[in-house]
């Protein structure tokens, strides 16, 4: 199959057909079937896994790869290290300050950050286009990308619910360089009526009904990123409101897509062989994967 890994523009040699998802934790993670069931469409006989790795071990588990090994999927908590170790960064990687793609080449690691397409492929999928006025809700890491994944859509207003305000500095700051007006509000207290909202928070995190109720109320459709635990407190006030909500599983396929696209040709924007059958065949993956 080698049509199938030509050398990128500017990249070093990919001659390397191990893979793998690093982060803390890892056991949940459905990245190793995502990965296996593409390499099988494509009919390359590729090895992907995973493995525990914290930020402390980073480094030295990254300076221990040797030739076999071509790219690294990273989950939390290794997003800042890896923007940090990879020699170049694409975009979305550079303006959130988060890689969750290593290509490992020759001359060192390059980043990339496919959780912002991933999130526009998949809202693009379900038909959500050209939102005037959006709601993240949650200040972390992950909106950053949401961030992203909104200007790209072209939304010019973003209100960010969070706990403390304060903690959406960042993202003003972010937005600011993008070309989008972000305004801070407390979570219980949101300011206005939002085409969509797509929640950042963690899996697990404890919201009060009557804020829920609040944001779902106002809120559109909902994506919530989490795909785990399901549904959260959120997906179940815009359940009782009547209102649409998706979990994180199709952002998750999407971004996957866009990380074999990278393993494969080196490039994210490059579409692959037969890339519908390769969607199709991660999308029954994840779908046997969600129902063990």
């Amino acid at each position: 199959m080698a049509s199938l890994v030509p050398r990128p523009p500017g990249l070093g040699v990919l001659t390397g057909r191990r893979l793998a998802v690093w982060g803390d934790p890892i056991a949940h993670s459905r990245s190793p079937q995502l990965h296996g069931a593409a390499y099988r469409a494509l009919g390359l006989d590729w090895n992907y896994g995973r493995e525990r790795v914290d930020e402390s071990s980073f480094a030295a588990r990254l300076a221990q790869l040797d030739e076999p090994w071509r790219g690294l999927s990273l989950t939390m908590p290794l997003k800042a290290v890896a923007f940090d170790a990879a020699q170049t960064r694409d975009r979305a990687a550079e303006f959130t300050g988060a890689v969750n793609t290593l290509l490992l080449t020759e001359d060192g690691p390059h980043g990339y950050n496919t959780d912002v397409g991933g999130i526009v492929r998949f809202l693009s999928e379900l038909g959500v286009a050209g939102p005037a006025r959006a709601r993240i809700v949650g200040a972390g890491a992950t909106a950053t990308s949401a961030l992203m994944a909104l200007d790209t859509m072209g939304v010019r207003e973003v209100e960010v619910a969070a706990r403390r305000p304060e903690a959406a500095e960042h993202l003003i700051a972010l937005g600011e360089r993008i070309g989008v007006h972000v305004s801070p509000t407390r979570i219980d207290d949101p300011t206005g009526a939002a085409d969509l909202t797509i929640a950042t928070l963690p899996g697990g995190a404890e919201i009060p009904d009557a804020t829920a109720d609040r944001l779902a109320a106002s809120g559109g459709p909902l994506l919530d990123v989490v795909y785990g635990h399901w549904p959260t407190a959120l997906a179940t006030a815009w359940e009782r409101a009547g209102a649409r909500a998706w979990d994180g599983s199709g952002m998750l396929l999407h971004q996957a897509v866009l990380q074999v696209r990278v393993f494969v040709l080196g490039d994210p924007h490059a579409v692959l062989p037969r890339e519908d059958d390769v969607l199709a065949a991660m999308r029954a993956a994840l779908e046997a994967s969600g129902s063990a």
